[in-house]
């Protein structure tokens, strides 16, 4: 794998911990953990694939999460999408082309910083991403019991995610890699985002065969699938909106 260097910036009365390497390269993939026990450690054989691909890496630790401070009933979908700017900002070049990828929660997030950035964000990669309820964005995740979760846990609540419309309305490369069994994200949250995508990215979808949801820890132990995913989201290859050989799963 290739070196990587730990960092810290303060942001909000927090501590951000996270790694960066690849500071020759002209864009920063940006890799981006999930929820509950997610966190930079998991991901950086990811990080070091772009860099060993060109690219400069970055991701980090989200507060209550990792080697980060702070505390994690205290955070929020608004408050992981400042702390990815505050990180971005910090840790970027100004007029960098950003790639950005994002586990399971950080789906959500990713499309948060579409539409921060805009024209900057030159490719997408999402691994079995999550979207939520306009409802859900400024509450506090609490302990799993309160109203964070009662929104969440609202049959189809996460249908006409702003997430979505950001990713409708995403141009640049794109790609899903779907685990083949994914006992978290619902099936018609998938077909939701792969919809979505399909809509105006340059769009492929990585069926990942064996894997269940957990896609970070999978591609820590699976370099193959791992150079694949990092591959398709450099270069974008796949025929069709859908890429080669896929079917729309059915909603559930």
């Amino acid at each position: 794998m290739s070196e990587l260097s730990d960092f810290t910036i303060r942001h909000d009365g927090e501590l951000l911990h996270g790694v960066h390497g690849g500071d020759g390269g002209a864009a920063t993939a940006v890799v981006l953990h999930g929820a509950g026990v997610g966190t930079t450690a998991r991901l950086l054989p990811v990080v070091g694939e772009f860099v060993a691909h060109g690219c400069r890496g970055l991701a980090f630790d989200f507060s209550g999460h990792g080697e980060s401070t702070g505390e994690l009933r205290e955070l929020s979908l608004r408050r992981r999408l400042e702390q990815a700017v505050a990180v971005i900002d910090a840790r970027v070049p100004a007029d960098g082309e950003l790639i950005l990828v994002g586990f399971s929660m950080s789906g959500q997030t990713v499309a948060d910083l579409v539409g921060h950035y805009g024209a900057r964000v030159g490719a997408l990669g999402l691994c079995a991403p999550a979207v939520y309820a306009r409802e859900a964005w400024d509450v506090p995740f609490g302990t799993g019991d309160g109203r964070f979760s009662e929104i969440i846990r609202g049959p189809g609540s996460w249908r006409g995610a702003p997430a979505l419309d950001a990713l409708r309305a995403y141009a640049g490369r794109a790609v899903l890699a779907v685990p083949q069994t994914d006992a978290v994200i619902p099936a018609a949250v998938t077909l939701a985002v792969q919809d979505a995508l399909s809509a105006r990215a340059r769009f492929s979808r990585f069926d990942v065969v064996g894997a269940g949801h957990m896609l970070g820890r999978w591609f820590a132990h699976h370099g193959g699938d791992r150079r694949e995913f990092v591959r398709r989201v450099l270069d974008g290859r796949g025929p069709g909106p859908l890429g080669p050989g896929v079917r729309r799963p059915a909603p559930r």
